[in-house]
């Protein structure tokens, strides 16, 4: 299985050694189901590797956009995990679930004074800033509240990951951060000095999403080390932090590599102290930012099927009570998932198929030239592995569709985090 969460017995699939025709049956579906042990598993494994590679004030921060909802919040509290938040509403979120918002870090391209002043009003740690107009709208801020902003400035490495166009976002034309290429990084530095309400504590930068490059993060390391020691040689500034980002891949089929936590750290960890070395710097506290390689493989979504409609001589639709609406990631990017009969496992798997969506819509598909049993019917449990990243934090209402519950999984134990929405909820805001 491409993780060992799941399992099979007697024909039936187990996630989290959890009997799924069970769960699907106890709460209906669509179901988002989140395995709460791997998330703590990933937590501490990140933590313990940071300690170890990088030493004492070195933190993996949690991604919030990959999930966002208050049990997660709180398991990062009990995990002592930092966050990154990229929204108000996260924030609100975070705040609402009791977690440590000066343990916070605010990022996104083009905050609103009221998304600053709302951060700064409920204790925001740290914000990420993109460009001048932000750190200029920050220092306003501070200075209405007397106070003085710790703040992260993100710049662009000029590195490209070979990733999907659309989550690559480490290159100088893209749309985050200050090019370190152009000069618009240490304009933005010397600016950002010169404020006397903002504190610059360092840089962060992010070279993209779904990650497996080999040497991706420790290249990016070595030019914001650089930049870092070039700031120093010209105006003075050592900075004590500098943020990496996240985007290490996860295994969303059986074609995708594993990635071992502790091998990737220790490789970033030795390309910084060697450039550390060479440049004459002590080790800045470093900082990650995983998300989906946190919770991905924590999370499976569960359907049943409905129609299932086969064109001789072209191609076959599996339909599922879900849609687009609650798993974007394949009509966004052509992602690949693995799918599931979760009561057939113990049937080979020839007959090729679409599943789709219910949604009225062309590209409402959940995954392409997809093997299942013969036997795929109504009434079929489908499972859609890997999901515990980027659906239930970018599902939709389209089609006016309630949203699935989350129910989290712990110890043989299950319990709902989110509650399924009803039709009352669509219209709650209608006036």
């Amino acid at each position: 299985m491409i993780c060992d969460n799941i399992t099979v017995k007697d024909g039936v699939l187990y996630f989290a050694g959890q009997n799924t025709l069970e769960l699907a049956k106890q709460y209906g579906t669509p179901l988002y189901l989140m395995d709460e042990d791997k998330v703590r598993e990933k937590c501490r494994a990140y933590k313990k590797a940071f300690e170890t590679h990088f030493g004492p004030g070195a933190q993996p921060l949690f991604a919030s956009k990959a999930n966002c909802f208050k049990r997660l919040y709180e398991i990062m509290t009990e995990e002592e995990m930092g966050i990154d938040v990229v929204s108000s509403g996260e924030i609100y979120v975070a705040k609402k679930a009791g977690f440590d918002l000066s343990h916070a870090y605010f990022h996104s391209n083009n905050k609103t004074d009221e998304d600053i002043a709302y951060a700064m009003d409920h204790g925001i740690g740290y914000f990420v800033a993109d460009n001048v107009e932000e750190v200029k709208a920050v220092e306003a801020e501070a200075a209405k509240r007397g106070i003085k902003q710790k703040l992260l400035l993100r710049l662009t490495p000029g590195i490209d990951p070979h990733t999907y166009e659309a989550i690559a976002t480490g290159k100088v034309d893209s749309k985050f951060g200050s090019a370190i290429e152009t000069g618009q990084a240490e304009e933005i530095v010397v600016y950002t000095l010169a404020q006397p309400h903002v504190e610059l504590m360092g840089y962060h930068c992010h070279v993209g999403s779904q990650v497996f490059g080999e040497d991706i993060f420790e290249r990016a390391a070595v030019v914001m080390l650089e930049f870092l020691a070039d700031m120093r040689d010209k105006h003075g500034f050592t900075a004590p932090v500098l943020d990496l980002g996240g985007g290490y891949g996860v295994r969303y089929t059986e074609d995708d590599p594993y990635l071992d936590i502790e091998t990737k750290v220790s490789e970033v960890a030795k390309a910084c102290k060697d450039a550390c070395e060479r440049l004459g710097l002590e080790l800045p506290e470093i900082h990650m930012e995983p998300g989906r390689s946190i919770v991905a493989d924590a999370g499976m979504t569960l359907y049943t099927v409905g129609t299932v409609k086969k064109i001789p001589g072209y191609k076959n639709y599996v339909s599922v009570d879900g849609s687009m609406a609650d798993h974007i990631r394949f009509a966004l990017y052509k992602s690949k998932y693995t799918c599931l009969l979760a009561n057939k496992m113990d049937e080979a798997c020839d007959f090729e198929a679409s599943v789709v969506g219910r949604a009225c819509e062309s590209g409402d598909i959940i995954q392409e030239h997809v093997m299942l049993p013969s036997s795929v019917g109504r009434y079929d449990t489908l499972a859609v592995c890997t999901t515990g990243a980027y659906h239930y934090s970018m599902a939709s209402n389209y089609n006016r569709l309630p949203k699935p519950p989350i129910v989290m999984l712990r110890g043989g134990e299950n319990y709902v985090a989110v509650r399924r929405e009803t039709f009352e909820d669509l219209c709650k805001n209608d006036v």
